[in-house]
Order: C-alpha cells, then structure tokens, then sequence
C-alpha cells in the first residue's frame, strides 16, 4: 500500500520559488495544476528534483511539503530517508522505498509479480530468504530493482519517489538510484532527493552530479529573514511578541528554521515573557537546543531517559520500543516513562516505533555517548536484535563498532551475515563483515575459512586484493582437503582475473602435482589447461595440446571435471586448425551431460569455448541454442555484469559470420553498453569492442569504427589474454579498411609471428594471413599470392565451407585476373553451402565484377544480382552500394528484392514494434517485455532504421 504521509506542521516561510518549482514538476508529472486545473493532455513527463542545502534549513519540511502536495493529487508517493548509523546496511534505502509496496502480498503473488526476479531481488529487499545457486552480481540487483520500480511507476503512475538525508544512504541503495534517475524522465515519475552536498560521500560522485545530468540545478534553501523568523516565533509563543525579542530570536539562531522552531519551544517551554527585556536570555536557551546544550538538558532528565536515548541513537531509524528497552537495559515500564520524557522534551517522536525529532538531535545524542559505553550498546543491540529474531544481517553493522574480543558468537554472526548479503548482491558489506570477522579473531581452526570467504567476497571486483587474501589463507593450517582445493581453484580464478594467466596456470598446476585424491588432481589439471589456453605467453603451447589430447581421449565425461577436459579439447583442435569434424566430437562428447554456465563451482569459460566451436565449424544454430541456454542461466541468476556482456558480444558474433550483421549490432551494442557498467580495461570490454569494430567494418562504417576504437583505446598494448576474435588482428583490419597499409602490415605480421609458433593456424579463428594478404597485394603481390596460399591451405585442412569458401575469395582478389574467375567460382561454391551469408554476398559481388570485366555480362548480372540482394538481407550497406555500382557500370538497374523489410526484424524488435502500432507508449512496453526504458528506446530506435518508417508508420509497415 502507499506509505502515509505526515501533515505539514507549519506553513513554509520564504520557500516560494521552491515550492513553484515543486508544482511545476508535479504538474508536468500529473497533469494537473496547484489549483486543480487539468494543465494539459499530452504526454506526461517524469524528472528529478533536487534540494541541496546544510543541516537544518528545512530540506525536510520542504519534502514533507511535498509529498502532501503528491498525495492530494492522487499520486503513489514511494518515501525513504537515509540514517546516519544504517549506512553500513545494503539496501537500506532501496528497502525503505520498495518494500511497503511488495510486502503486503504473500509468497505466490510476490512470485506471480516478480517473474523471474524473484529470487535476485527479494533477498535484497527483504521479501524473501537467498535461494540456491550462485549469488547475483550486483549489475543482476540493479537491473532487478529498476524492473521493480518501473512495474511500480507503470502500474501506481504517476509515482514521485522521496528520498531525505541522501548524504546518508547505503552506498548500494545509492548507486542504484543514481543510474535509474535520469529514467525519470520516461516514466510517470518524479525524483526528489535532499541532502547536504558537503556530507555527500566520496563514493557518491555519480549521484552529485545527477541534477547536472537531468539539466537542472539543485533547489538551495537559504537561511529565513529576521521578518519570517519573527513571524514563526508569534505562531508559537503569540503575537504579542515584539520586534526587538523576534529580531534576536533571528539574531541567535542565524536565520536557521530548524533552530528557530527549538529555541521558540523552549520558549513556551520556560514561559518566558517574548519581550526585549527577555531577549538577553534567548542565546542561552539557543544553546541549550543544540549540541552540548541540548545533552545537558538531556541528562537533567535523569539516568534511565539518558540510556533509552542512547539506545534509539545507537539503533538508529525505525527504532523499536522494546528493543531499545533491552539495549537500554530497563523494564517495560521504565522504558516507556522515558520514552514519555523524551517526546514531552522534544527529542523523540512516535509511539509504536520511534524517531528522534531530528537527524541533527540522533547525531549530537550519539555523540554524546561516552567511547566505551557506545561500544558496549552496540554490543547489547547486536545480541538484542538476534533474540527479537531480525537475523545477522541487523545486527552486523553493531558487530562492525564493537571491540574485538574473540567471541566466536560475533564470528558467527559476521560470517553468516557476509553469506547474507553476498547472496543479497551486496559484496562490498560482505567484505566488510568479513574483515571484522577476521580482527575478532575467528579460533585458530577457522582462520582460513574466514580468509576464503573474504577472498570470494572481493574476486569479480578486487582479483588483487583477493589474491592476497587466499595466498593468506593457504599459510593457515587446514585440515580440510576440500576447502584446501576450493582456496587453490578460486586463487587461479583472481590471478586470470588479475591478467596474471601464467600465475593462475602454475598455481593449479602445482597442486595438480602434489593432490593425494585423483579427482582433485583431475580437476587442477583440467583448470590449468584452461588458463594455459588463454594464456598469450605459453611457453610450449604444442606440448601442452599434446597432453591434453592424451588426458581428453581416455575420458568418458562422467563428471562435470571430465566433460570441462573434453570440452577444452574440442576449443584446441579449432584453434589447431585440427578438422572440423574432430572438434564436433570432441563437443558432442562435451555435451553428453550438463554442462552449466552459471555455476558457482566451475568457470563460464568452457560452455563459452564449446559453443563457440560449434559456429566456427559452419553450425551457427547450435550455437546459438546454447548461448541461449547460457545467457537465459545468467539472467536467471541475476548474473547480469560481465558474465551476459560476454554472452551478448558472443552472440552478436555468431550473428555476424550467419550474416545477420544488423541483429549482430544489435547484439554487440548490448554486450558493450554492459561491458561498460562493468569498467574500463576489463578482459569483456576488448571482446565487446573488438566485435562491434569487426560488425562496422563489415557494414562498411569504417569512420564509425575508428571512433569506437578511439574511444575505447583499442590497440596496443593489447590484452594479455587469447581473445575471439584475436584483438590485434581486428585491429590490423580496421587499419586495412582506413586504408593505413604500411601500419597493418605490422601488426598482422606481428599475430603471425605470435600465433604460428604456437600453433594456432585456424583461419576461420584468426583470419590474420587473408587480411595480410590483401595488405601485401599493393607493394609485394607475389608475397600476398603466397600469404593467400598458406591461408587457403590451412582452411582445407580446417575443412569448412565457410573457411575454405573465405580463403577462396580473397586469393582471388590478390590473384592474377585469368586466375581469379576459377578461384571466384569456387569461392561461391563453397559458400553456398555454408552459413555464412556476408562472406557469400562478397565472394557473388567480386565474382560478377570479374565476370563483368571479362564481359560475361549475363551471367555478371545474376551473380550482382544475387550479391546485392544478399547484402541487403545482411545489412552489408558498402557492400550493397558496391553491388549497385557494379550494376550500374554493366547497364543495368537493381531489381526489386524479394526480401520484406520485417525479416530484418529480431523478435524482440518485432514485439517492441508491434506494442507501439497498437499505441502502447514506452513505459507500457518496458512492462510488457520486462525490460527497461533504454532497452525499449533502443529497440524501436533499431526498428525505424531497419524499416526506414517512423511511429505513425508502423501500423502500415507491420501489416506488410
């Protein structure tokens, strides 16, 4: 249900300008003026809006204001506040504004409302305990929560989500937020945040500049006049209150409202005469309001209204009567006889639950609290909190203030805490929790246990700091051989995610040697195969694929370790340029039986290499059925960083050599928008980049290309890691395309002399020899004839249609004219008969431009024909124009295709598109295909281009 909201106590003085600003955004929002008129019928807009200014000027007031304004005009009002001691607690924020709305509804309609976002985002909201699996990456928690809060601005709009005391929220709660603000704008939602910009923390960059982003200002709240002070002090105490005590009223308190309001109360409080023969008494009782004043005032109330006040300041927000009872250490009774005393004395407020008046009043009070006696509350909140059945998770941030004292109860709480919040998708308060875990200290057995899980806390985000963390953990006595092993295979994951491929390799492989139990040794093996795989610094690369192919053979894939083995034995003999056939067994085999993509306990890497291996040998379809499978494990599990960038990126590649090259865009451009959110210099990024670089290319955007490139530093040096497609050489073909000869050249001379002693000699892999072929052509052709050769040697030996068919085509280009019809005609042949549809449409454009030239006019005119509807259908546009061109030169016109503009169309473009005929606007959309607006904007910005029509132009389109 909607969160009520609190009545304006007082009329807002000299907040004007501000409170306009507010119903100009809820009339934008609603529709609907301050005075009721109905403002407009068009579309409504969203926004976000920001009040900036230091403690005590009224932000709070303001946003009171402001939800009472939101509420009366029928809006769904989402309320949260950021507290000063829960800014250690993941999700505080996200749960304070989210929960009330889910959390009335049992576990089926929850489940029913959620889809397939219920097991990533329940645990973070509070709704619902971790299930199985690997835990969500906190990309997977973003993602889940921005569904959330769109299905709730669709379905309650218009919604305005206050968020008070920004400057204190969790640091999860407030990332979030700050990457879904700008959304606002294509919602039926307004943003209003306040908080004090000199108390932002570091960490909160992004979220200062939000109203920049949004292309407005923050609100400032100034201090009051002497004028509007006067006339809140005879609101209180009367308007026989004359000028001079009004005026020093405003004179004490420097125009500051919250200051004001306390010192006119203990005004009344003192029954003192509002006269200028009073005024001298004003800063004193200033004074007392606030800071040490406000504490002496407080301990006059007596000892146990001393403790209940510290209590709820140690608890923080949203305190509980009888828990602060309890840490307090009073009876039913005594506890609430202070709780009386202090809301008579203006500090706290509330009945069922409790809140201090003010965020400056919890501040002073907590304080106030001597060092050691804080240590000690905090203490005895931890151990309340448990026994009132609130869990770990509560009570670690108290555990986090406390004194180590090796408790092995405290230990216990951090550790099962840290499993909490891991599986809630917040590993930064996981590590947290572990660190102090680790100063209790943890008994001598469990030290290294307490290591590991600190470790996996921190690999996706710091592999450095996790490599410490684990080679720690491996210097404590374990008795456990088990988790001996599991501490070594996740320090080869952190190394590899380090770019330190040979360390990982050496680690494992030293364990492989000393393991007493053969399936651990097994599995060490199968892990260093892998990173020896990956590494670009192998020392004997053809020994180790010797060894492999020895291991793999014996193997019947009874284990998953097993079918890991056999499955990095099909990816060496594709990059072997072994027979295709060879390495389709080797998969097949691969796939006997499970082979998961989101497991906790074995890598991505090997489902990813088998797919692969199965579209480089021309079976594009099953690899797409299984990046489907992966991609739709990832998102299941809420794995929605680096793991579905790669996913994306793959996919759009495999896209692209079907030459489906707008759908590969498409792909790609997914891939790297989440390659981003992940960061710069990150092994997914050089994927993304390199595929979406090659897809340019091949559409002829060449200019678009090398700004990509740009952006991104694409070049040397490049990763140290064995990338598909091979980095440089994509690099080598873009500099082709810019037509830098002499410079790409140098580069794929440099992947031959990289890759060849390492046997890598698959073509269909890396193309590196056809690009320099067609490099060496201009200066040295009887060179590139011979590069051209060795390329199409290697492709027969590969044996693919598609491999054999490219190889064909640019040994033609490179080979004397009598020769190249032979070499064309071949090239089609093959191709023909292969998957690959862009390779196709150029090898049938070069053949008909040879056979134009040798004046084979009928026969040059199907082949153009052929070739440029091909590249259409492809979305090669160059290579479309070259067609044309190639038409135009031998007399004839470009007939008309037979293929439909839809057919270009993925299925989720056609939903999107089929939604906005029917005149759903994005938001609706967004729901219906339980995506996000950017997602939505992107697909029916793909579909107009693809279509060549607009909005209005749909419905026509679509019934083509």
């Amino acid at each position: 249900m909607t969160q009520r909201t609190p009545k304006s106590r007082r009329p807002l003085l000299e907040r004007e300008a501000e409170l306009v600003a507010v119903d100009e955004a809820l009339a934008e929002l609603t529709g609907i003026r301050a005075d009721g008129a109905q403002q407009h019928v068009g579309p409504r807009r969203g926004g976000l809006l920001a009040v900036a200014a230091p403690a005590g000027l009224g932000k709070t007031t303001l946003l009171t204001e402001t939800r009472r304004r939101a509420s009366a005009l029928g809006c769904t009002v989402l309320f949260a506040r950021g507290g000063d001691q829960e800014q250690g607690v993941a999700f505080h924020v996200a749960r304070q504004l989210l929960q009330p709305q889910l959390a009335g509804a049992g576990e089926a309609e929850l489940r029913n409302t959620l889809g397939s976002w219920y097991g990533i985002v329940g645990p973070a909201l509070g709704l619902c305990t971790a299930e199985g699996g690997a835990p969500p990456d906190p990309q997977g928690i973003g993602d889940g929560l921005d569904w959330v809060l769109t299905h709730i601005a669709v379905r309650r709009a218009p919604v305005v989500l206050v968020l008070d005391d920004a400057h204190w929220a969790d640091p999860e709660s407030l990332r979030w937020l700050s990457s879904f603000a700008p959304r606002a704008e294509e919602l039926p939602m307004l943003v209003v945040v306040a908080y004090r910009p000199d108390e932002l923390p570091p960490t909160a960059e992004a979220f200062r500049g939000l109203p920049d982003r949004s292309g407005s200002r923050p609100l400032g709240l100034e201090p009051l006049s002497a004028a509007a002070i006067g006339q809140l002090v005879r609101a209180t105490v009367g308007d026989h209150a004359d000028d001079a005590f009004c005026r020093e009223c405003w004179a004490v308190t420097a125009g500051n409202p919250f200051e004001a309001v306390e010192l006119t109360a203990k005004v009344v409080d003192r029954r003192l005469n509002p006269e200028e023969s009073s005024a001298h008494l004003l800063r004193d009782l200033a004074a007392a309001a606030k800071g040490s004043g406000l504490i002496a005032r407080l301990e006059r109330l007596g000892a146990s209204t001393v403790r209940m006040a510290w209590a709820a300041a140690v608890l923080g927000t949203s305190i509980s009567p009888a828990i602060a009872a309890s840490v307090a250490g009073l009876g039913g009774e005594e506890a609430a006889d202070a709780a009386d005393r202090l809301r008579k004395a203006r500090i706290l407020t509330g009945s069922d639950i409790l809140e201090f008046v003010h965020p400056l009043i919890a501040t002073a009070v907590y304080r106030a609290i001597p060092d050691a006696i804080r240590v000690a509350l905090h203490g005895q909140a931890a151990w309340s909190v448990v026994d009132a059945g609130l869990g770990p998770s509560v009570a670690a941030r108290h555990l986090l203030e406390t004194h180590p004292e090796g408790d092995p109860w405290v230990v216990a709480q951090l550790r099962q805490a840290a499993r909490d919040t891991t599986r809630a998708g917040a590993p930064d308060a996981a590590r947290r929790y572990l660190a102090r875990a680790l100063r209790e200290p943890p008994a001598y057995d469990d030290r290294a246990a307490v290591l590991f899980e600190l470790g996996c806390s921190s690999l996706l985000s710091e592999p450095a700091t996790t490599v410490n963390h684990l080679r720690a953990a491996l210097e404590e006595p374990i008795a456990d051989a088990g988790l001996r092993a599991a501490i070594i295979y996740r320090l080869s994951q952190a190394l590899a995610h380090s770019d330190r491929l040979g360390e990982a390799a050496d680690t494992v492989g030293q364990a492989a040697r000393t393991a007493g139990n053969a399936r651990t040794r097994l599995r060490m093996q199968e892990e260093q195969f892998m990173w020896d795989a990956f590494r670009s610094d192998e020392p004997d690369s053809p020994a180790r694929s010797r060894r492999l192919a020895r291991l793999a053979d014996r193997l019947t894939g009874r284990d998953l370790t097993e079918r890991y083995i056999i499955g990095l034995r099909a990816w060496d003999a594709t990059l072997r340029g072994e027979p295709a056939e060879s390495a389709l067994r080797h998969s097949d085999r691969a796939l006997t039986g499970s082979l998961p993509w989101a497991s906790e306990d074995f890598g991505f890497e090997v489902p990813v290499l088998v797919a692969m291996t199965y579209m480089y040998a021309d079976r594009p379809g099953r690899a797409e059925e299984l990046f489907a499978v992966g991609i739709g494990d990832y998102e299941r599990q809420g794995w929605r960083g680096a793991h579905l960038a790669f996913g994306y990126s793959l996919l759009g590649y495999v896209r692209y050599r079907r030459g489906r090259l707008a759908e590969a865009e498409d792909f790609a451009r997914d891939g790297l928008r989440l390659a981003d959110r992940v960061g710069r210099g990150t092994p997914v990024l050089w994927y993304s980049v390199a595929i979406l670089i090659t897809i340019l290319v091949a559409r002829g955007r060449v200019t678009e290309a090398t700004a990509l490139a740009e952006e991104y530093e694409f070049g040397e040096p490049f990763p140290a890691a064995v990338t598909f497609p091979d980095a440089q050489t994509v690099y080598g073909e873009l500099l082709l395309a810019r037509g830098l000869v002499k410079d790409a050249i140098t580069q794929l001379s440099t992947v031959g002399r990289r890759l060849d002693p390492r046997g890598m000699r698959n073509p269909a892999w890396s193309p590196w020899q056809l690009h320099l072929a067609l490099a060496e052509a201009q200066d040295t052709p009887d060179r590139a004839r011979a590069t051209a050769a060795e390329a199409v040697e290697r492709a027969r030996q590969y044996g693919t249609a598609s491999t054999i068919g490219q190889a064909l085509r640019v040994a033609a280009e490179v080979a004397p004219e009598p020769e190249r019809l032979k070499l064309l005609q071949e090239a089609v042949s093959h191709l023909e008969r292969s998957p690959a549809g862009y390779e196709l449409a150029r090898a049938l454009v070069d053949h008909g431009a040879a056979l134009r030239r040798e004046a084979h006019l009928q026969d040059a005119a199907e082949q153009l024909y052929r070739g440029l509807e091909t590249a259409v259908h492809c979305g090669a546009d160059a290579l479309a124009e070259r067609a044309r061109d190639e038409l135009a030169a031998a007399g004839l016109r470009p007939r008309r295709l037979r293929a439909t503009e839809t057919d270009a169309l993925t299925a989720q473009e056609r939903a999107a598109a089929a939604h906005a005929a029917r005149g759903a606007d994005e938001a609706d959309i967004a729901a219906a295909l339980g995506v996000d607006g950017d997602t939505v904007t992107r697909l029916l910005s793909a579909v107009y281009r693809k279509i060549g029509t607009d909005r209005a132009g749909l419905p026509r389109a679509l019934s083509v």
